[in-house]
């Protein structure tokens, strides 16, 4: 086997790569603090991870990854690798984690008083679009002066890969942005000011028409969307005009009042404000063009 090789993407951002192509079982350890959160890959035969002296094991098998946070005690890696196996692991704290979602990775909901000491664990198939990038971290032909880009451009490939599971896949999938639960009543919250874009409830209404507090609506809806609400409804707002100015179906004062603004020169200078010309240049831009 060739030994285990570690590569450091950034500082507590790190790839371990695992390739035994030898006839002998191989063992990797390493401690790993409690604040990284570890994912682990299996991209051919098979391993197992060892925990509490080896009372408990965990395989990781081909195909198959595992995804691994306990605030409450370290979970060193102590791997076995059995016979022609390759696996990858990727170490990563969890502020940096949240700053891949979030500009404010120093506000971590999951890490709030009744979370913080909750453990997280799943296990997943490893998706074809993922396995592409797993195998090209082992098959590769570059200058040595280039191998940490490139490792590091594949580590965020991956974990992009890895919270992008489905065509209508998103942020709101990470798992740290408070709970499930929360993070499905933050989206519920985002359904019902689109739903009622032309006359949003206020905050505090919206907050208890979803059944979570205001504090966290307000913080868990940037975390997930990263804007405020009402910033994030009003983007939202402008681009639902622009498509309705598109479909040649409606005229500016129509348009306004189909998105909440009863008067024109309201919606006038609110369109500017965001795409920088009015409603009726916009018009006639698209009748240029046409």
């Amino acid at each position: 086997m060739s030994s285990p090789e570690e590569i450091k993407i950034e500082d507590d951002f790190i790839i371990l790569r695992f390739q035994n192509d030898s006839d002998e079982t191989s063992h990797f350890e390493r401690e790993v603090n409690v604040d990284l959160i570890q994912f682990h890959f299996g991209i051919k035969g098979r391993a197992k991870f060892i925990f509490n002296q080896g009372r408990y094991a965990l395989d990781l098998k081909e195909d198959l990854s595992l995804f691994l946070y306990n605030p409450q005690k370290e979970l060193p890696v102590h791997l076995e690798i059995a016979p022609h196996s390759w696996a990858i692991s990727v170490l990563i704290s969890i502020k940096k984690f949240h700053g891949l979602f979030s500009s404010e990775a120093d506000y971590i909901p999951f890490l709030s008083e009744e979370n913080k000491d909750k453990k997280y664990y799943k296990d997943e198939p490893i998706s074809p679009s993922m396995s592409i990038v797993l195998n090209q971290l082992f098959n590769f032909n570059l200058h040595p002066s280039i191998k940490n880009l490139y490792f590091k451009g594949k580590a965020y490939e991956l974990l992009s890969l890895y919270f992008n599971r489905s065509e209508d896949a998103n942020v709101e999938q990470c798992p740290f942005l408070v709970d499930e639960d929360n993070v499905l009543k933050i989206k519920k919250a985002k359904e019902i000011v689109i739903a009622n874009m032309a006359e949003p409830p206020g905050l505090q209404e919206l907050a208890d028409q979803v059944g979570i507090n205001l504090k966290r609506l307000k913080m868990g809806f940037k975390q997930i969307y990263g804007d405020s609400v009402y910033s994030f409804l009003f983007d939202y707002k402008m681009e639902f005009a622009r498509k309705l100015l598109d479909s040649g179906s409606y005229n500016v004062n129509e348009v306004g009042l189909k998105i909440g603004y009863s008067t024109a020169s309201h919606f006038i200078a609110a369109f500017k404000k965001k795409f920088g010309t009015t409603p009726k240049k916009y018009l006639m831009s698209i009748t240029v063009n046409a």
